[in-house]
């Protein structure tokens, strides 16, 4: 695998708080899969990568088990066979692949690598009952994801956060193996609002919002005159 400029640049940094937000079919989840290999190859780590759901958690770790194999298995494996949401090493490293519940994840500690696939669909409690698990091995946090609502930790993070994350934004014109033909397509066949969520990194109004943010906003704005001064 030949990995693009950002991949490779994500995969030597050394920042420890990092928000990646990409077009759909960009790689941003092979790259995840392989930060979760490197940290668990490197050193003894606990590394967790945590998704929205079941399906995804499967299939984020069906793509560490495809590199690991591909490397030779350059470390043994812990355990007679592959699990499905589990690899242990011979080297005391664990990477565990969850669904988002906080059923599921609470109990772990001294986390070397978390990983959020998918972030700006995990719910705030999810994402504030696992930093906790930084504390004490001061492990890093790496948030992914498509752009989605005006809402939640990720676009906060993404849009108000501190100059403490490291930022990527890859839209889906940066992807040397996604055509103009098909975005033209896509484009034409989801609309505006859709397309630009899912190909060009734009965080968009909740479809199901009963007022718009922009509106939310305005009714915050002191420099507007009242209708109904000194009311």
């Amino acid at each position: 695998m030949t990995p693009d400029s950002w991949q490779t640049t994500l995969l030597r940094s050394s920042s420890d708080r990092v928000l990646v937000l990409a077009s759909r079919q960009v790689g941003k989840s092979q790259t995840s899969a392989a930060l979760a290999l490197k940290t668990a190859l490197l050193d003894e780590a606990l590394v967790l990568l945590l998704s929205p759901g079941l399906r995804q958690s499967g299939e984020l770790f069906l793509k560490v088990l495809a590199l690991y194999r591909d490397l030779g298995r350059p470390i043994p494996s812990a355990q007679p066979r592959d699990n499905s949401l589990r690899l242990n090493l011979s080297n005391g490293s664990r990477i565990i692949s969850l669904p988002g519940t906080e059923a599921t994840i609470r109990g772990y500690s001294s986390a070397a690598l978390l990983v959020i696939d998918e972030a700006a669909r995990v719910p705030d409690e999810l994402y504030l009952a696992v930093r906790p698990m930084l504390a004490v091995s001061r492990g890093s946090l790496v948030c992914v994801s498509s752009a989605y609502a005006k809402m939640g930790f990720f676009y906060e993070e993404y849009v108000n956060g501190t100059d403490r994350w490291e930022r990527y934004k890859i839209k889906a014109t940066e992807c040397p193996r996604i055509s103009q033909a098909f975005l033209d397509e896509e484009r034409e066949a989801m609309g505006d609002l859709f397309f630009d969520r899912e190909y060009n990194c734009v965080f968009s109004e909740a479809t199901d919002a009963v007022f718009r943010d922009v509106d939310l906003q305005a009714m915050l704005d002191c420099s507007e005159e009242p209708f109904f001064p000194g009311a």
